[in-house]
């Protein structure tokens, strides 16, 4: 073979395996794969990463040529906030805010049934990973339907932004309550938000116009320490035990509504225990002939908007743990219970909000159908943004697919996925182009 000849042929073999390599390549690039590899990152506390993951988001953004800010409400700035935005026609308007979070709750590995962070994608489509319920899904199908608007040439008349926040599995205190109180927030003039949702067992798309409200309730008792065989009134113990008797009545009265059918988990007031404390240390374990002179309780109280917080707080003062019974108690109010006018945490789902009607419009666009509406039974930052008077809706786009948020063997599959990109295409692209608003 001549040199020319040789020269030739090893030109064509270059360029036929780099042309593999090239198709190998972007056979891996999918958004099936970006959602894996997000769900790789391990987010979960007590000791989230939040670098790695506002660092791979930022890499798609730069794709697709989104304007990109870092902002951070800490001192230490440990716990970044990641808010991309593109520029609509008409800056002027309110914008719109698609909002997801970093951190997940943490994961038991020897209960999954694949490691929580591999994102192992099984032989029918499921995606098993800490997360890809709540919420990473909903983040990666924000910047998969602005991808294939921005291919088809739309622009929005109203800015889009997103924000990915820190911390909102534990509250959210130095996440989006920060961001909210923010000049940096003020300066987007957000008009409507879109947070995360539940996923529904059933073909129908869940949405959420209110959350319920979080109280953490520590009940403590005092009473005369002695010996195990005496009968003492107002002993420690037996004050606590009063208290939880009475908290339980209470919460089996609220359950029995549920039951009934009269109302959803949702629209009650709900009190479950979560730990009890008392006892003398002894070795390994308690003694058994002590009564001890404290006992502590702490219960998870969620509170509807559609109830009065002062009446709670009148009933733990009064009948959870009054002080005639050597009771003291503290309360954890976790995040706003009304807006800055005083009404309740909740937005219209009716012809009153006219992003209601857009928002529903372009789910039946994209062959979907809405649910009745819901309270969340747990919280989201959507909150928050409620406190600040701007209607906000949580949504994320799952059908037939079981609620596992938090639980063991949490998965989405990859339809589904897929399916939730189509929806919210249809869902930026009409909430964008809303021109005339109440604002």
């Amino acid at each position: 073979m001549s040199n020319h000849l040789l020269t030739l042929a090893i030109v064509l073999l270059l360029a036929a395996t780099g042309g593999a390599h090239s198709e190998q390549q972007h056979q891996h690039d999918t958004p099936i794969s970006r959602f894996q590899n997000y769900l790789r990152i391990n987010t979960a506390h007590p000791n989230p990463n939040y670098t790695a993951p506002v660092s791979f988001l930022t890499a798609i953004a730069q794709t697709l040529n989104l304007q990109i800010q870092t902002l951070h409400f800490t001192p230490s700035k440990s716990k970044p906030l990641l808010l991309l935005t593109w520029p609509g026609s008409r800056p002027s308007l309110p914008s719109l805010l698609l909002n997801s979070h970093l951190d997940s709750v943490p994961a038991e590995p020897h209960k999954w049934a694949h490691p929580p962070f591999s994102a192992h994608r099984t032989a029918d489509g499921r995606i098993f990973a800490r997360g890809a319920q709540d919420d990473k899904c909903i983040a990666i199908q924000y910047l998969e339907a602005i991808r294939n608007l921005k291919a088809a040439d739309f622009v929005p008349i109203r800015t889009v932004h997103l924000s990915f926040v820190p911390d909102e599995e534990i509250g959210g205190l130095d996440g989006v309550a920060k961001f909210a109180a923010s000049k940096e927030f003020r300066d987007l003039n957000v008009g409507f938000m879109l947070d995360e949702g539940q996923a529904n067992p059933g073909d129908e798309f869940r949405v959420f116009y209110a959350d319920r409200t979080p109280w953490s309730l520590i009940v403590k008792a005092k009473g005369a320490p002695g010996h195990g065989s005496r009968l003492y009134d107002n002993g420690a113990m037996e004050n606590l035990m009063n208290s939880v008797e009475v908290m339980t009545r209470f919460r089996a009265a609220q359950f029995d509504v549920v039951k009934a059918g009269k109302a959803a988990i949702s629209e009650v007031i709900s009190v479950n225990p979560v730990y009890l404390k008392s006892g003398i240390a002894s070795g390994d374990g308690f003694a058994m002939n002590m009564q001890p002179s404290e006992a502590e309780a702490g219960f998870n109280i969620r509170i509807p908007p559609t109830v009065d917080p002062e009446l709670v707080r009148k009933r733990i003062a009064e009948e959870w743990a009054p002080e005639a019974r050597n009771l003291t108690y503290q309360l954890i109010e976790k995040g706003p219970n009304s807006d800055y006018r005083g009404r309740p945490l909740a937005t219209p789902t009716d012809d009153s909000n006219p992003w209601w009607s857009v928002f529903k419009q372009a789910i039946a666009s994209a062959g979907g159908k809405l649910a009745k509406p819901e309270i969340l039974a747990s919280t989201t930052d959507a909150r928050y943004m409620r406190q600040q008077g701007i209607p906000a809706l949580g949504f994320s786009p799952m059908t037939n697919t079981p609620v596992l948020l938090h639980d063991h063997n949490e998965f989405l599959k990859d339809t589904v996925f897929l399916k939730g990109i189509k929806v919210y295409e249809s869902v930026i692209s009409a909430l964008s182009s809303v021109v005339e608003t109440s604002e």
